[in-house]
């Protein structure tokens, strides 16, 4: 029983000192493992314990006790897996460029292989033990009661088991099915010959992926071109590569869903969580149904930036041109105030945990991009990787990551080891509901209305970007994998052409609401989620419950604190959907996602009688 790995965002006294990049800003990776030798020393640990094992190999539900034994053994094989994984990996993004990361990195994924070869039986075992004795299995050892639900999840899974000789093959192959993303991870983080421009007022960038993310922002509208323009032509010149690279990680992927007889990779991916196919469906179709809300927005922005032809570069300028900056003690301080509704305990753990270096803040050379949380190091802590540019979107990025930081947390002091790790599904719910805390906040500390009109602005980009956005995304990766389900060769320009398809129906530029060049349609090769099939729609699903859960909570509505805490405790021991809709909401029903579109339309309403006040 393996467990999900993730990939894998004003003038107060900062509790948190305000200063350039020092060693606290840096993660502490010695709390994992004070050197590489410590991790090679561990490593053999786990091939020891991995020989151990194979006893346990064709004799799994010989005996109660025997059945116990073994499933702990592979608990604390995993367990030792994850710490090491999470060094290696982490090792490679604080600096993708050094031979130590990427030799640590080859090393984990050997080791990851032979994890799963060695512990393929014990799926095809346990359904051959059947529910039955299984059942009797818990009801004679009390001490089982913690293996009670990945249990399940194997035999709800048996349609799709193979037998022991066929898990021990695919367990084989792991090893050699992701060529595609780890080219991807190579090419667009570190050997992308990365163009430098010069903008506007005499200063030359080199537009790698950190800087592109800060200087999309930029006020001067050729600056924005000029950055647009230089980055995706820097991607366009390897289309065909991202084009193969892509095409090989949906083929794996539809090969997998034939092997494990699902009639299509979208079902085959959502099983794991056992969550509906009709919680994705809904989702896209809510969401096409009303793109009118989202266009509404775009002629928004377009009237207060004085635009007559929106395009595409001119989506991330704020709407209110600020001078604010957000250093990053100021941002964790504004974060630690947002979280308040959640109780004092959650305040106290999150302060704690601030002072003890489990981030990495700062961008810099060869460091992986974006932002990511990694909890799985359950008898450590959690790790934040960030790329803090000290404008608000780094500080809503900082308490997103710090959402998902403190469900692991919270699950990993709840729950055994077993159960502790989380679906995705639930994760994007602890992250986006901190995001609306936080902009609830900024909101009611603004002064004037202009700075009100700052965090509107905000929330409004927020909704486009984190559900919008999300669910174009999971409308792509939904059509591009069922052509590939039905045999279809996709090269790199098939790609662009179906990104491009839905890139434009979503911004409506044939309607003229948002003009879509064509270079910018390379856009679906920087989005490394689309590595880690049908992830991103969850984005979407999750503002839309944790809006629904941080409503009620800044309500005052008896018990939603606790409904809402008790999801984050309960880690893995439930099937998310299940677990969501329990405390309230049903993400396969189109409430939530209504209540999303009403919002959105709520908050440009106020911005709309915020201009007319100012006439």
């Amino acid at each position: 029983m393996q467990k999900y790995l993730p990939i894998a965002l004003f003038a107060l006294a900062p509790l948190f000192g305000v200063c350039a990049e020092t060693e606290n800003d840096r993660w502490n990776l010695a709390d994992l493992y004070p050197t590489p030798a410590a991790w090679t020393a561990d490593s053999a640990k786990l091939e020891g314990q991995l020989k151990d094992f194979a006893a346990c190999k064709g004799k799994l539900g010989k005996t109660v006790r025997h059945f116990r034994s073994c499933l702990n053994l592979n608990a604390d094989i995993m367990r030792r897996f994850e710490r090491l994984t999470s060094y290696a990996s982490q090792t490679h993004d604080q600096d993708t460029g050094a031979n130590i990361g990427q030799d640590l990195n080859q090393k984990a994924d050997i080791l990851g292989s032979q994890v799963n070869e060695a512990t393929s039986f014990i799926r095809p075992e346990v359904l051959a033990l059947g529910a039955t004795k299984v059942d009797q299995f818990l009801k004679q050892d009390k001490a089982l009661a913690i293996y009670r639900h990945p249990l399940d999840q194997i035999l709800r899974a048996a349609p799709h088991t193979l037998d022991a000789k066929g898990e021990a093959l695919v367990a084989q192959f792991g090893l050699a099915t992701n060529a595609g993303q780890d080219i991807y991870d190579v090419l667009s983080n570190a050997d992308l010959p990365w163009p430098t421009v010069k903008l506007s007022d005499g200063t030359e960038v080199k537009l790698d992926q950190a800087a592109y993310t800060k200087y999309r922002f930029s006020p001067n509208r050729a600056d924005r071109k000029l950055v647009f323009d230089a980055f995706w032509g820097a991607f366009k010149q390897f289309e065909h590569t991202f084009g193969t690279t892509f095409y090989a990680q949906l083929k794996k992927e539809a090969v997998y869903t034939k092997v494990r007889n699902y009639p299509d990779s979208l079902s085959r991916a959502l099983d794991g969580d056992n969550i509906p196919p009709a919680v994705y469906n809904m989702l896209i179709d809510q969401t096409r149904a009303n793109l009118p809300t989202l266009h509404r927005y775009f002629k928004l922005r377009a009237k207060l930036l004085g635009i007559d032809e929106l395009h595409y570069y001119d989506m991330y300028p704020s709407l209110v041109s600020s001078s604010l900056k957000y250093p990053v003690g100021e941002g964790k301080q504004l974060m630690l105030d947002a979280v308040k509704p959640l109780g004092p305990d959650y305040g106290a753990a999150m302060t704690d945990a601030l002072q003890h270096r489990w981030m990495d803040v700062y961008p810099r050379a060869h460091k992986k991009s974006g932002a990511y949380m990694n909890g799985i190091a359950y008898d450590v802590h959690p790790y934040l990787l960030l790329n803090y540019n000290d404008d608000y979107e780094s500080v809503s990025t900082l308490a997103h990551e710090w959402g998902h930081a403190m469900h692991s947390y919270l699950a990993n002091h709840a729950q055994p080891f077993i159960t502790a790790d989380y679906p995705i599904f639930t994760a994007e719910i602890a992250s986006t509901t901190n995001e609306t805390l936080l902009l609830d906040h900024m909101l009611k500390i603004a002064k004037t209305d202009d700075e009100k009109m700052l965090y509107l602005g905000s929330a409004l980009e927020n909704l486009r970007t984190t559900f919008f956005r999300q669910a174009m995304f999971a409308d792509f990766e939904r059509e591009v994998h069922a052509k590939v389900d039905k045999g279809e060769s996709l090269t790199g320009e098939d790609l662009t052409k179906v990104y491009g398809d839905i890139l434009r129906a979503y911004h409506g530029d044939k309607e003229g609401v948002v003009k879509i060049d064509d270079l910018y349609t390379m856009e679906w090769a920087y989005i490394p989620h689309f590595y880690n099939q049908f992830y991103v729609f969850q984005y979407a699903t999750s503002i839309s419950a944790g809006s629904m859960f941080a409503a009620s909570i800044l309500n005052g509505e008896s018990g939603a604190r606790e409904r809402y805490l008790n999801i984050l405790r309960a880690g893995g021991s439930a099937y998310p959907y299940e677990l969501v809709k329990a405390a309230g909401v049903d993400l396969a029903t189109p409430a939530p996602y209504q209540a999303v579109f009403a919002r959105m339309n709520k908050i440009m309403d106020e911005i709309e009688a915020i201009q007319a006040r100012k006439k």
